[in-house]
Formats: structure tokens, sequence, C-alpha cells
């Protein structure tokens, strides 16, 4: 095991403090929410630069372990134990050097604070380029392990399709590129309906994220998106749980 991977146990030597938001995923169907994602803050609210900033090769390994020990203890106080809403949690794949040593901290903070591991979605971004046989590895050992994965900002990356024909996480998270003004824009349209086709044939289910309008709201609707995030629902609440209502952002429109 490499010697880095030491700062499993406990993810030190990032002194940073920092927190954690919350922004919901929604099921526009129901309007009930599919999954909280945890966002870093600053320890006062501050934006996610104030906190990334401070990360640098150095330290990237114990941030990562901390952000997972983070979301998970604040999710352990904020859900409601009889929903099965889940937890999405962002990751580096950079930061993780063995997929089982460097799970161990996550694992043990879900044991501690009660948290099922079933309810937990890892989501890394795919907008870097990175070793593609080690984030399958990742992917994999993840969902071996019962966790559920997810690409985020998928279309705006470089791994794109490649990666699908090797692995098919459980998530793919539309770019919001992709979402913005696709109520007027004929284009964005034909390009999502596809890709929504695409991942149904492929069992995967799609999160249309970044959507900030009752017009691109109702436009995704359209199309039969079932799970969406943005502005238009929720912003991100600094140590807290926002339940959105679906029917009175689709009502302002109809309005």
């Amino acid at each position: 095991m490499p010697l880095k991977c030491n700062g499993c146990r406990d993810g030190a030597d990032f002194e940073l403090p920092f927190s954690m938001a919350f922004q919901p995923i929604v099921d526009i169907r129901s309007g009930d929410v599919f999954a909280h994602e945890a966002l870093v803050r600053g320890p006062n609210g501050e934006g996610a630069g104030s906190v990334l900033a401070q990360v640098s090769d150095t330290n990237r390994y114990p941030f990562d372990q901390q952000c997972r020990v983070k979301a998970i203890q604040l999710a352990s106080e904020l859900y409601d134990r009889g929903t099965d809403v889940r937890l999405s949690i962002n990751f580096m794949p950079n930061a993780v050097y063995e997929p089982r040593a460097c799970i161990r901290l996550t694992l043990a903070t879900a044991m501690k604070t009660g948290f099922p591991v079933d309810r937990i979605i890892f989501e890394f971004t795919e907008d870097e380029r990175l070793d593609a046989t080690h984030v399958l590895n990742i992917l994999r050992t993840y969902r071996d392990m019962g966790f559920q994965t997810a690409i985020d900002d998928f279309g705006a990356g470089h791994s794109g399709l490649g990666l699908l024909t090797h692995f098919q996480p459980d998530i793919v998270k539309l770019d919001m590129d992709l979402i913005r003004a696709i109520d007027t824009d004929r284009v964005r349209r034909t390009i999502v309906k596809h890709t929504l086709a695409m991942l149904d044939d492929l069992a995967i289910t799609p999160i249309c994220e970044g959507v900030e309008t009752v017009d691109e709201l109702a436009a995704l609707q359209d199309l039969g998106v079932v799970l969406v995030q943005g502005y238009v629902l929720a912003k991100p609440s600094f140590e807290k749980l926002t339940v959105p209502v679906v029917a009175e952002a689709l009502h302002t429109r109809a309005a």
C-alpha cells in the first residue's frame, strides 16, 4: 500500500476549516427530493473558491478525505432517517491512490454515524484529463462496495462517451451548458433528447443540472426528464437542507 494512504485513517494534514452546503436533486414528477449534493463552503458559508484555492498537490488527498467525512457527518444530523433520500459526494480521482484503502475513513464515518452506505453516491467531474484505467478501477470498486456512482458535468469534459463504453455508472449528470436556454435552442434540445435516449438504452439515470429558469425546466419536462438540479428549484443551503416546491416553479411559468 502506498505510504500516502496512511492518511486514510484520519484525513490529517488539511488544517483549513470548511463546511458544506446542500443542494437538492428533485424528482419533478412527484416533487420529492431524490438526493442532496454536498458542496464545499468556507466555515461561515463562504464560496467554494475560498476553500479550493487552498487545495494543492500536497494536500489534495487529506482534503478529499475530509470532504467525505464532513458531508456524511452533516447529512447524518440533517437527514430524516425514515426516507431513502441519497447523499451525493464529489470526489477527486487523483486523490485516490488505492480505492479499497482510501475508502476506509468513509466507511468508518458512515458506520459511526449510522448513515447507510447504499444511500451514498460518489460523483466525479470529467473535466480534467485523468488516467482512464485508474478511474475505472475506482468506479468498479465503489460499485462492488455498494456505493452508487455518477459522472458529473457530462458533455463538458474529456472522457465522455469513451468512458461509457467501458463502464456504465448509475447516474450521469448533464452539464449545465447543454441545458442553458434549452427552451429556445433547437440544437441543445436535439442533443439532450438523443443523449437521454442513449442513457435510457444503457439503463443509466440522467440528471439535468444547472437549471435556472422555469422555461428551461418546462422544456426538460417536455423531454421526459425526471431528475433536475438547479437554482430554479433551490440554491445550495449552508449546513441545512432545502425542500423545493416544484409545483410552484412550474406554476410561475403557467401564470
